[in-house]
């Protein structure tokens, strides 16, 4: 380098990081875009598919056309997100296929991303303890720490805790309206935002305007059945407050539609909205 160079060495420095940068920047997502095509042309695993065939009886349901694409979706999401067994359990191919089969429900309708705030699944072998705050009943200054038993929880940090136990009794049963890995699943496309409000992203303001009306009303509605000490088909966790709600209806929306589209229209014509897709379609 030449001594007229030297005095100019720090700028030339910042120019160069700030060239790599923009390199990146233009290069990471053509890259994703491509491990991901290879990814999905990739041939789906032949003891993939008998363990679809035994653990979901859901995915019979699907179209063709569905039922490929959740495949491709599928093998994208588990060589993206890392399935870490908790509490001594050791995480087999069963239990990555139905966990992901599950998770990618969500994501057939619409392009999203594959959950992208989320860093991994903690699966433990049944329900796991953790310590919640709760303000003490009349003490509002007060508050008490309670240990609770989960099924699952999502963290906005980028974590999906889950009980195996739970994934597979949900999976099994297509028809209970309960499916743990969708509830925790649709908390994250909720939560994409840096929070959970009940809310998801949507395409514009009078998408959310809409959505925010009917989703308010059924879980007014939903809160004063509960009060009057009626049944329902919303189970009475969607009235905890509207982030619950969401995800308990989304839980409905996969399993039960018909029943969910005939007691609450509205409702069902919101959720096929925002996911793009019309499960009474596929019964």
């Amino acid at each position: 380098m030449t001594a007229a160079l030297l005095p100019h060495l720090p700028l030339l420095l910042t120019l160069a990081a700030a060239l790599g940068l923009m390199v990146w920047l233009i290069a990471a997502p053509w890259q994703q875009r491509r491990r991901r095509a290879a990814l999905r042309a990739q041939v789906f695993p032949q003891a993939w598919r008998r363990i679809l065939r035994r653990r979901l009886p859901l995915l019979q349901r699907l179209p063709a056309d569905l039922q490929l694409r959740l495949k491709q979706e599928m093998q994208v999401f588990l060589a993206e997100k890392p399935i870490i067994g908790c509490a001594g359990l050791e995480v087999t191919d069963e239990m990555r296929v139905t966990i992901a089969a599950q998770a990618c429900l969500p994501l057939l309708g619409a392009r999203r991303g594959y959950y992208p705030q989320l860093k991994q699944v903690l699966l433990y072998p049944g329900a796991f303890m953790v310590d919640r705050l709760h303000q003490a009943p009349g003490l509002a200054e007060v508050q008490m720490e309670q240990r609770r038993a989960l099924a699952g929880e999502s963290w906005v940090q980028g974590q999906v805790l889950l009980s195996w136990q739970d994934v597979l009794a949900g999976a099994m049963d297509p028809d209970d309206g309960r499916n743990v890995v969708i509830h925790e699943f649709a908390h994250q496309l909720d939560q994409a935002k840096g929070y959970a409000n009940g809310a998801p992203a949507l395409a514009s303001k009078a998408a959310y305007r809409r959505w925010s009306t009917v989703m308010q009303n059924e879980f007014d509605a939903l809160r004063q059945r509960l009060a009057w000490g009626e049944a329902g088909l919303i189970d009475a966790y969607g009235a905890t407050d509207p982030a619950e709600f969401f995800a308990v209806t989304s839980e409905l929306f996969f399993e039960r539609p018909g029943e969910l589209a005939s007691a609450h229209p509205e409702l069902y014509g919101q959720l096929s909205s925002y996911y793009k897709l019309n499960p009474l379609s596929w019964h």
